[in-house]
């Protein structure tokens, strides 16, 4: 008969149920036996349920479980994920997306062992930087102020983790400023990654310190309740202190004022958490949204600034314009013969574009370097910059004597609110200067990239469902072209002196970092890439 034999498929997923179903009685018969399976060890662990305030953790070392008692979420779904379209590809991250349904089905090692084989088959060691460069946002954005307050205390820290190590490492040591961080190691063939973990974790130098040493005489453990202590390193610990899933959810998300190390660059495309539901979200927005960015990006280029900015605005983009009453007076006898220098902060490469449209009037831009095909589609009048700069001073002159001008002497976008240090080139042109300070909002891309194509830049921006651009415009400040001040350091002066004013305007922390600075920390190089990928 047709039905005599149930379907291959439907025998597979009840085994799975079944095997799920074993795993977790397992693991509750393993935590209510944890003291009386192992009585010789009884004397070292001693269970409790909340972060405890008689511990005294700044005499004690502390060993913690990363996804069970230091991030408000046990899910690693989201990080991976972050892997899988970051340092992969859209067809990756679709492929891990429709396999989330057999994660929750499997138990918490093989869900981890396929998401490893999914996210990282087929990577390239050498290049791979989401470690450093994209999921340190997201996992600072996760982690429970308790918990950080009880491993900022403790008179050194080592943290485990199930989730290999090139994910977590930078986060933990950089970030966070841990002592040892003991995650899994991925096999590698030929400089790819294979998709697989090493069978042990990598914590031996760590034992050996343990084992040679009197000075982790007092180690205390911070585990979760919902986890069986398998690492060997929680057998050091005299006393483990286990948190709940519910006690989780009420912890304070740390806020970035109390991070360690202040972030300042990120990377990635993605402007949000990607959990299942906002992944499926994204994926069903992505053909209309891409549909929306050409729309956009045509209504741009070939319409009267009159009509094109309304459209935009119906379209859903934001454009707020804040500007000081006396900022149309009369000009003075220089500006009457040269146009006005804008100097804007960079966040994207539209910013000068938005100060157009928001202007209601074409101006020049100048830049460092812009993609082909940024530079054939965009409807106003943009520049390369040779870096040498005689030749760009005579240029960026050239045209103020041709009408208004924008520059962001920054150099290189930055998404945080923070400036980074302007070139002072700019104050040497002329003496009306006019500071503008420019912000962003998205709620799905990112349209920026240090380590992308930057071609697709502007178009990942304009493909978010209602990106907003808010720009102000400042009282004008004089430059040194005049020959007004004599001294060498007067151009840093005013170049410092107009970092302070966008920061003021903006909220922004100023800094003393540079393009430089944000390529090495994201892509590992200076910035001087080919010329598509190159800000």
């Amino acid at each position: 008969m047709i039905f005599s034999k149930p379907p291959r498929l439907i025998l597979f997923i009840c085994r799975l149920i079944r095997k799920h179903y074993r795993d977790q009685k397992g693991l509750q018969r393993s935590l209510s036996n944890a003291h009386s399976v192992a009585p010789e060890t009884q004397h070292k662990q001693h269970c409790q349920t909340t972060l405890s305030e008689r511990v005294k953790w700044s005499e004690n070392a502390v060993i913690f479980n990363v996804e069970g008692a230091l991030l408000k979420s046990s899910s690693l779904f989201s990080y991976f994920m972050l892997v899988a379209f970051e340092a992969g590809s859209l067809v990756r991250a679709f492929v891990l997306l429709l396999l989330y349904p057999l994660l929750c089905l499997l138990s918490h090692e093989d869900s981890v062992n396929v998401m490893v084989m999914v996210s990282f088959f087929g990577i390239k060691k050498s290049s791979f930087r989401v470690g450093s460069s994209v999921l340190p946002k997201y996992f600072l954005e996760d982690v429970g102020d308790e918990a950080f307050e009880v491993v900022k205390r403790a008179r050194s820290s080592y943290a485990v983790t199930d989730m290999p190590q090139v994910m977590v490492e930078c986060f933990l040591s950089d970030y966070l400023e841990i002592d040892f961080v003991s995650g899994r190691d991925l096999k590698v063939v030929c400089g790819y990654y294979v998709g697989l973990m090493e069978e042990k974790k990598n914590s031996t130098s760590l034992e050996d310190k343990f084992d040679d040493a009197n000075i982790f005489k007092n180690v205390i453990g911070l585990d979760n309740m919902d986890t069986s202590l398998q690492h060997p390193l929680f057998s050091h610990c005299k006393e483990v202190v286990m948190v709940s899933e519910a006690e989780k959810l009420k912890w304070n998300i740390l806020s970035k004022d109390r991070y360690p190390k202040p972030l300042i660059f990120h990377d990635g495309r993605l402007a949000f958490k990607p959990s299942p539901l906002a992944m499926l979200a994204m994926f069903i927005w992505l053909p209309l949204g891409s549909i929306i960015s050409i729309i956009r990006i045509c209504i741009a280029i070939s319409l009267p600034y009159t009509i094109s900015t309304p459209l935009l605005a119906y379209s859903g983009i934001k454009l707020e314009l804040s500007r000081p009453n006396h900022h149309l007076a009369s000009p003075n006898s220089q500006s009457q013969t040269k146009g006005s220098l804008y100097v804007c902060n960079h966040r994207t490469l539209l910013d000068p574009l938005f100060l157009s449209f928001g202007l209601v009037k074409p101006l020049a831009a100048v830049t460092y370097s812009l993609s082909r095909m940024s530079e054939f589609l965009s409807p106003i009048r943009t520049v390369r910059l040779t870096r040498n700069r005689d030749k760009d001073r005579e240029m960026m002159d050239k045209l103020l004597n041709q009408g208004d001008l924008v520059v962001c002497p920054e150099g290189t976008t930055c998404r945080e609110p923070y400036l980074l240090r302007l070139s002072p080139l700019f104050t040497e042109l002329t003496d009306d200067i006019v500071p503008v300070g420019v912000d962003t909002n998205v709620s799905m891309f990112h349209g920026t990239t240090a380590s992308g194509l930057k071609c697709l830049d502007p178009i990942f921006f304009l493909m978010n469902p209602t990106p907003s651009y808010t720009v102000q415009i400042l009282d004008k400040i004089c430059g040194v072209s005049s020959g007004n001040i004599d001294t060498q350091s007067s151009r840093f002066d005013v170049a410092n002196k107009v970092q302070c004013e966008l920061g003021e305007a903006l909220g922004f922390e100023c800094t003393m970092l540079t393009r430089k600075d944000k390529y090495m920390i994201l892509a590992g190089n200076e910035g001087v890439v080919s010329t598509e990928r190159k800000q």
